[in-house]
Formats: C-alpha cells, structure tokens, sequence
C-alpha cells in the first residue's frame, strides 16, 4: 500500500465521506520534521491495509487544511464517514504508531 497525494478539495471530500478510515499526512515541504516522518508515515502504511494513506501539501491545497484546522506540521489526521476522529499533531513515530493501531480498529 502507498501514500497517494491528495490534489483537490473534491477527491479530499469523496475520500473523508467512505466508510473506511483514512489517515492523512499534512505536511509543507519546508517542514523538517515532515520530512523526517515521511519515510516512517509511508513504512507503517504497508502494515495496516485496512487504512487508507494519503498526503496534504497544506502550502498546495490550503481549502483543505484550512477546513481541518491545522495548525502545525505534520499533523496526521483520521477520517471515516465524512468525520475527523482522531488526530495527531508532530513527527511522533510511537505516537503515530498508535495512532493507526487505534484506527485501524475503527
């Protein structure tokens, strides 16, 4: 499984509204610590095929990150049925780990 890149605020809303769970990466490209938790985002996602994997530019797609409230990078946000359900905000590796583990029971 890999990490598909989020292009439009239409795709974002078709994804979030499925009743499977998704996790998606906001991220910018000047962002250190994204970029540190890229590799380990895009690793864990072969783990959990249950989950879908996606990633937010917020710099390229500000519609969207502005309707999800964020407010720092990364932040990993989980999405089912059209609702944000549990978040997570920094390049956590543990933290993320848990994040998906919880999800993926969703």
């Amino acid at each position: 499984m890999s990490v598909l890149p989020i292009e439009s605020y239409e795709q974002f809303t078709k994804l979030i509204n499925g009743d499977k769970p998704i996790v998606i990466d906001f991220w910018a490209t000047w962002c250190g610590p994204c970029r540190v938790i890229s590799p380990v985002f895009e690793k864990l996602a072969a783990n959990f095929p249950d989950l879908g994997f996606y990633k937010v530019d917020v710099d390229a797609q500000s519609q969207i990150s502005e309707e999800v409230g964020i407010r720092a990078m990364p932040t990993f946000a989980v999405f089912k049925n059209g609702q944000k359900v549990k978040d997570l905000v920094g390049a956590n590796p543990q933290g993320l780990q848990a994040l998906l583990q919880e999800s993926s029971a969703l």
